[in-house]
């Protein structure tokens, strides 16, 4: 009997532990209409359409010209979109003007121009899905689609000199499942920022042993030493504050212990004052 309890509980921990469909990210609408959905789309291996050749301007794939105008140093921006489908297939993704097709489950996108980029997904000749990216330049955008969930946007990282800054292709999607304590700084490197878990805990008890603001500051910033946070949990620290101008003391101190500075706009919405919110962005501004 012993050894039945034993076992179900070992079940339990390995369940509440793994990633689930859904479970993170934000989900984005399928644009897809029905009729498209059920029609079968020439997308084998190997295959491109006229509108995917590779080429910027597709028109002038197929023709020899004279005298070409070469522009060497066009600057369209740099942008990274990495796409995970965890589920057994051979998918095909198109995204602008690019096509990934494979059964591995991943497909990883570079040097895409920022803006809005059109992005479809094939199983076996037919359209499951189909939405538009906002994508921002210098970022890399993380997703994971599920057949029967969606598409979800699981967060945007920033990317400085077209670099990796990791070891393990895998950690890119598990992060923000909270399966990973590592996550990115602006410069591209791994940084220890506080997991969710650890964060709720921190949390509890800064709200049960931290009842006036110096000694919530006096908190936070202890633990600042050791870790970094992340744009939405720096908001709601700020939140926790009782006075403007101590949540704008805060709000300033922890921009350098932020992992995500390009998120950094969340913190504005912590403060009750337009002038508080004003005196954060010139302070971000000059830094």
């Amino acid at each position: 009997m012993k050894n039945i309890f034993i076992g179900l509980m070992f079940l339990t921990g390995i369940h509440s532990f793994a990633q689930e469909a859904g479970k993170v990210g934000e989900l984005l609408k399928n644009e897809a209409s029905k009729n498209e959905m059920e029609t079968s789309v020439s997308k084998t291996r190997g295959s491109r359409n006229s509108n995917n050749s590779g080429f910027r301007n597709p028109n002038n794939s197929g023709s020899k010209i004279k005298n070409p105008n070469y522009q060497w140093n066009q600057n369209y921006g740099y942008s990274e979109v990495f796409l995970r489908i965890p589920e057994q297939g051979y998918f095909n993704i198109e995204l602008g003007d690019q096509m990934i097709s494979n059964n591995s489950g991943k497909f990883r996108f570079f040097d895409l121009p920022s803006g809005r980029i059109p992005i479809s997904i094939y199983d076996n000749g037919y359209l499951l899905y189909r939405t538009t990216l906002n994508v921002r330049n210098n970022s890399r955008m993380v997703l994971d689609f599920f057949t029967d969930q969606g598409l979800f946007l699981l967060d945007s990282y920033p990317v400085r000199n077209q670099s990796y800054g990791f070891n393990n292709w895998n950690d890119v999607w598990n992060n923000p499942y909270g399966n990973q304590e590592n996550n990115w700084n602006n410069s591209g490197n791994y940084v220890n920022v506080m997991d969710h878990n650890t964060f709720d805990q921190f949390l509890e008890m800064l709200q049960k042993n931290a009842r006036f603001d110096d000694s919530r500051l006096a908190m936070i910033n202890q633990q600042a030493h050791s870790v970094m946070f992340t744009s939405q949990q720096i908001t709601i620290l700020v939140k926790e504050m009782s006075f403007d101008k101590n949540k704008l003391s805060l709000a300033k101190s922890m921009y350098f212990k932020c992992a995500d500075k390009s998120r950094y706009f969340l913190v504005y919405d912590a403060f009750d004052f337009e002038s508080s919110k004003r005196e954060l962005m010139d302070f971000i501004a000059k830094s």
